[in-house]
């Protein structure tokens, strides 16, 4: 293991860190017996899905308020939305329709691609509901949901019009350093590649909200990215005290903080 490595590595380094996966899909399975979860297609491939949740609302002539859309991470190697439905509880509760797109994992397709596939997912998505796109990812999501906010965002215009809000939480808004780690023999990032998908080196887009979100307690590697994506953009950013790399999306799933940045 190198440096980087072990810089960019957390359950290592957070007491129980090897439970959490079986407690996400735990917690995920029982949102889903309670909520009915829509799963439609946005494209041909296996993992070109997303689930759809709508709040109470609209059985009752109540249309939701907008679309929130919450992006899992996993270093683009891993998971998918399945294991993060639960996240969908809060923002639901408040009258939002809530989706989480699945996406293309490395090694298969390159992170470029996997881009292309959440502005997909979006593009899709933004004809399901009406109203103001919220965006929050985690990690590897954290990147996505930035990308999607960039000015040169791979979307459609209209699309990417109704993109109001983003949140980073625990971003990797910087790929340069991930082409010295090991998992780089996964990712295939190239230095051309790793400048054209880093959020940090694209202008947020006019007219989108961004609030930056990361833990106090998690590693320095993800506090720098966090702290290097808000200055660039100039945004707020919020180090959530306590909070490591695996609970400091717990927020999304109900009211708090991170929920309000999110949501309004």
């Amino acid at each position: 293991m190198t440096d980087l490595d072990d810089a960019y590595a957390n359950s290592a380094h957070i007491s129980g860190g090897s439970d959490y996966p079986a407690r996400w899909e735990a917690a995920a399975a029982a949102f889903r017996a309670a909520h009915p979860v829509r799963r439609l297609a946005y494209g041909p491939g296996p993992r070109h899905w997303a689930d759809l949740v709508l709040p109470e609302g609209p059985a009752m002539g109540r249309p939701p308020k907008g679309l929130a859309v919450i992006v899992h991470g996993g270093y683009w190697l891993a998971f998918s939305p399945e294991v993060f439905s639960h996240l969908a509880a809060g923002a639901l509760a408040q009258g939002w329709a809530v989706a989480l797109p699945c996406y293309r994992l490395a090694p298969e397709v390159r992170i470029a691609q996997i881009s292309r596939d959440l502005a997909a997912s979006l593009a899709f998505l933004a004809g399901q509901v009406a109203g103001p796109i919220h965006l929050a990812g985690h990690s590897a999501g954290g990147h996505l949901v930035a990308r999607m906010a960039s000015a040169d965002a791979p979307l459609p215009g209209a699309v990417a019009a109704r993109i109001a809000r983003v949140v980073p939480i625990s971003p990797v808004a910087d790929l340069a350093p991930l082409r010295r780690t090991t998992m780089n023999a996964q990712l295939r990032l190239d230095a051309p590649e790793a400048r054209a998908e880093s959020p940090v080196l694209q202008p947020l887009r006019a007219g989108v909200t961004c609030h930056v979100w990361v833990g106090s307690a998690e590693r320095p590697a993800f506090l720098q990215q966090a702290r290097g994506l808000a200055e660039a953009w100039r945004c707020p950013l919020t180090l959530d005290t306590g909070r490591h790399h695996f609970d400091v999306i717990e927020g999304l799933s109900r009211p708090s903080p991170l929920l309000s940045a999110f949501i309004g």
